[in-house]
């Protein structure tokens, strides 16, 4: 290798790549204060890719550098890792081709950051990752996956440039992690591409600080199998176009979801991004006409403290009414942070569904069963909306019960 940042030293990466893994295992490492520039590789089953500190591991932007559009692959591989504090650098910017006050538009063709599929033992530990043109991590029907400490700084205009995706995959546990986003931090789902490789289950999220122009922490909207058993606690959002989203569009189901201790800010951003400066955003509804679509059901919210432009909006639809979600020591703060238009409703996708506008509520429930708003309380930054309301209760609601739910009017900033 050459590690002058300028010549493609991919090959070269490749092949230690390759002899570590006919050795049966070892560690191939970036050294400190060099510049490597590659296309794509892959790593293989028992290497760990090291980056020394201040070791930088830079994408090629030249197409014809890469197969299969990805920068880091791997596949059926066990007990690979990428560690160290070195910094790994998509190069995004340059992959877009024109720059809006609000959002970049991309060129036709950009790469994926890292994908591994069908690997079992996966480690990520302190890496640093900045500027992806496209997802970072995606996790497809991975096992046994650690991700530790690791900061993904990605430019909050570029689209699609997701943080961490595990995609059918299971026994995730992602901590620690410092995480901007031009798309969603965090988010789990399971996509058609997949569906071999079963439900996204098992899945804990803690200790990370999130800020993202569209969804911090999701689930969905992809749901073609379900999602269970998931755990996001102990988190602070910042300045983000929606705090939690869970969204179903498809035949599978998301239950047993637990989401704790969590401190949320949101903002209003261009009707560009999804979303609509919701703390908590939980819908399900068909992706297309007549189309199969699984239900939500057991949600759980306990000591959620939020500030922003949007409340608590949930909403199934006649076709998949949400069931059994309980909302408990959930703090709403309402205030006009932007000069967007307030009251905003936004339930894309599909992409035609263009959001509208209603009062503003500190709850909205719609199509829903058996939920609970309990000991929470919510607060009006002056001036509050002469047609704000409490809690918007629409069509299709049953068993809906609100107790000691506390509302006050607030002059602080």
């Amino acid at each position: 290798a050459v590690l002058d940042g300028v010549t493609n030293d991919g090959p070269a990466l490749q092949r230690a790549i390759d002899a570590a893994h006919r050795a049966d295992g070892g560690t191939v490492v970036i050294p400190a204060g060099k510049r490597m520039l590659s296309g794509s590789f892959e790593l293989k089953s028992r290497v760990t890719l090291h980056l020394e500190p201040g070791s930088r591991l830079l994408a090629s932007t030249e197409p014809a550098d890469y197969r299969n559009a990805v920068f880091i692959e791997a596949f059926h591989a066990e007990d690979i890792a990428i560690t160290g504090t070195g910094t790994i650098d998509g190069q995004g910017i340059k992959f877009m081709a024109e720059e809006l006050p609000h959002i970049f538009r991309p060129k036709p063709w950009r790469p994926k950051l890292i994908i591994f599929e069908n690997c079992r033992r996966v480690k990520f530990h302190d890496l640093t990752i900045r500027d992806s043109p496209n997802w970072t991590i995606h996790l497809a029907g991975c096992d046994d996956v650690v991700v530790h400490g690791v900061t993904i700084l990605n430019n909050l205009k570029i689209p699609n440039c997701d943080g961490i995706d595990p995609d059918h995959s299971r026994n995730v546990r992602i901590s620690d992690c410092h995480i901007e986003a031009g798309d969603d931090c965090i988010v789990l789902k399971n996509r058609r591409e997949y569906a071999a490789y079963g439900p996204c289950e098992n899945i804990t999220v803690t200790n990370c600080t999130l800020v993202s122009t569209s969804a911090a922490l999701k689930i969905g909207t992809e749901t073609v199998d379900d999602v269970r058993n998931v755990v996001f606690s102990n988190c602070v959002i910042r300045n983000s176009h929606r705090g939690i989203a869970i969204v179903l569009r498809d035949e599978g189901s998301i239950e047993n979801v637990l989401i704790q201790n969590i401190v949320i800010e949101t903002r209003l951003f261009d009707e560009a991004w999804w979303g609509a400066a919701e703390a908590i955003y939980v819908s399900a509804r068909p992706r297309t006409p007549n189309g199969r679509i699984g239900q939500i059901r057991g949600l759980r919210f306990d000591q959620i403290r939020a500030h922003g432009e949007g409340g608590v909006f949930l909403a199934g639809s006649p076709e998949s009414p949400l069931n059994d979600v309980r909302l408990d020591r959930v703090s709403v703060r309402l205030q006009q942070r932007t000069d967007w238009p307030r009251g905003r409703i936004d339930v894309r996708p599909p992409d035609n569904d263009r959001p509208t506008y209603a009062p503003l509520a500190g709850f909205r429930v719609r199509h829903a069963e058996n939920i609970a708003i309990v000991n929470s309380e919510l607060e009006w930054s002056l001036p509050k909306p002469p047609d704000a309301q409490t809690v918007d209760r629409g069509p299709g609601v049953s068993d809906l019960r609100v107790e000691h739910l506390s509302e006050r009017v607030s002059a602080r900033n």
